[in-house]
This record gives structure tokens, sequence and C-alpha cells, in this order.
């Protein structure tokens, strides 16, 4: 058994518990710190400082691994908003697999989709009144690094917000943005219970403050 934790980042959060890469004189950058007060939690993978969603931490190495690995290919599914009216070949485009400048990306799931009822952004999307935007539902099952972004602008539809709503069978359902829920699960017997997680970095041992 082992201990899973999904929380909902929030927008401009990083998903790690140090912010070592600020510069003097540059104000640090929020951290899971802020917000998870749980010791021995470690990312299992990761979100961008500019995305929001579902992220997931756990203190059981092979949890994350299994999880994490690129190998394992377990389905991700983001719900993403893009500058423009998201044409029928787009949509195909991206569900075929697009080239991007690390290669072609695997066959996805992609369709269009209403536009989900979600928390304000803050700072809100900027909007220009002679544009239109629209939302896809993206499933994908490698992470590449700002895959997501990369493949709607491939398509000729930049990103505008986006949100990691599913991995696995974990979603965000009932999860506000900034709070987290605690489960505990089986795992298979092929894996060994007790081995310590990597940590996503910086390498040294968190930096914890009390979190909301």
């Amino acid at each position: 058994m082992a201990e899973l934790i999904l929380f909902n980042k929030p927008f401009q959060v990083l998903s790690q518990f140090t912010d070592e890469s600020t510069t003097a004189g540059q104000a640090p950058r929020s951290t899971l710190a802020e917000w998870i007060p749980i010791p021995d939690a470690y990312p299992a993978g990761r979100l961008d400082y500019d995305s929001e969603g579902l992220l997931l931490l756990t203190s059981d190495g092979p949890l994350q691994h299994r999880i994490a690995s690129p190998a394992l290919k377990m389905a991700k599914t983001y719900w993403v908003q893009v500058e423009g009216d998201v044409s029928a070949g787009a949509i195909e485009a991206l569900g075929a697999g697009v080239t991007l400048k690390d290669g072609r990306t695997r066959p996805a799931k992609v369709r269009r989709m209403k536009e989900p009822k979600l928390w304000p952004r803050v700072p809100a999307v900027r909007r220009r009144d002679t544009v239109p935007t629209s939302w896809i539902e993206l499933t994908i099952t490698e992470g590449r690094n700002r895959q997501v972004r990369r493949m709607t602008a491939a398509v000729g539809f930049p990103t505008l917000r986006l949100i990691r709503y599913r991995i696995g069978d974990w979603t965000l359902d009932g999860l506000e943005p900034g709070k987290y829920r605690k489960f505990v699960i089986n795992l298979p017997k092929t894996t060994q219970p007790g081995k310590r997680p990597t940590r996503a970095q910086p390498a040294k041992a968190p930096r914890r403050t009390q979190g909301s």
C-alpha cells in the first residue's frame, strides 16, 4: 500500500518545493511548500509553472515511477483553451501526431469541447475582441517539455490556458485550486514498497514551510 496525494496546482506555482533558480533582486516564485505541509511527499512527474491542474505526489518510489515513467505511457488528459476557432483539420492533425523539433508526437485522443466551468485564473487570460477562442480536450501518453503548447502551436492555434484534468484514473473532480486530497492505494505485487522516490530538480532536500 502507498499514499498518493492529488493536488490542484494553481497557475504560476512551481511543481517542486524550492525555487533555487531565482536570481538576486527577483522575488521567489510560489512553490509546493506553500500549499502541501506533508513530509516526504514528492511530485510524480511535473506540471509547468504557467499550467494548472492535477499534480500527483507520493513518498513511494515504485508508485512515483509507475506514474511518471515515459516508458509506461500513463495517459494524461488536458483541457486546453486555444486562440482562434479550432478547425477540424487541426484536431485531426493533433490526433494523428504532429512533427516537433524533437520528433513526431504519438497519436493522441482529441476532441473539441464546450468551455468547462472553471475557477477564475489570476491574472486572467488576455482576450481580444476580434479573435475568438475555443477549447479542446487532449489526451497524450508522453511527456515532452511543454508538449501540449508546442502541439497546438504547430497546428496554428496557440495555447492560452492549459489545465491537466486527468492522470491515469485520477481526476480533478471535486478539488479546488490549491487544495489536495490523500488516498491510500494498493500497489501491484511487482512493485517494491518502501523504496524512496527520486526528487525533482533541484536535488537538495526540500525546504518546507507551513502550508495553507
